[in-house]
């Protein structure tokens, strides 16, 4: 499992917060508010979706910049493809988004595609770079 990689936004500007992996235990799960939960499940969810032209799914491609969930539950993902011109820039969100409704206790979903900052290799989790051969 490689480093999280979420963009923000805030008062200061704009910028990446990066964490490293946890593991969980059973135990750690069972003390997740539903918030957590949740976002850890819309996680898993976004890991089956995969650019087709690269063999790495779109969460470890560090695709997906922010992932806001209110308190109905309804989610917001800020995601970026690999390239403006990327030719499954109209096809990933859509996957996306029928990914995330698909996770139980998911309201609405809303994909917004951005290119800012514009995606480069180094926003890619250490497995992702370790599976292309990169590392």
């Amino acid at each position: 499992m490689g480093i999280t990689l979420d963009y923000t936004e805030g008062p200061t500007g704009r910028g990446f917060l990066f964490r490293e992996p946890r593991t969980e235990s059973a135990e750690q799960r069972a003390e997740e508010t539903p918030q957590e939960e949740l976002r850890r499940r819309i996680i898993e969810a976004l890991k089956t979706c995969y650019d087709p032209e690269i063999p790495v799914n779109i969460w470890d491609l560090g695709l997906i910049y922010r992932i806001e969930i209110d308190p109905e539950h309804n989610v917001r993902i800020v995601m970026t493809v690999t390239a403006p011109a990327c030719p499954v820039a109209d096809l990933l969100p859509r996957q996306v988004e029928e990914a995330v409704r698909q996770v139980p206790g998911v309201g609405t979903v809303t994909v917004e595609l951005t290119f800012d900052p514009p995606w480069h290799m180094g926003m890619m989790s250490e497995a992702a770079r370790l599976q292309l051969g990169l590392v």
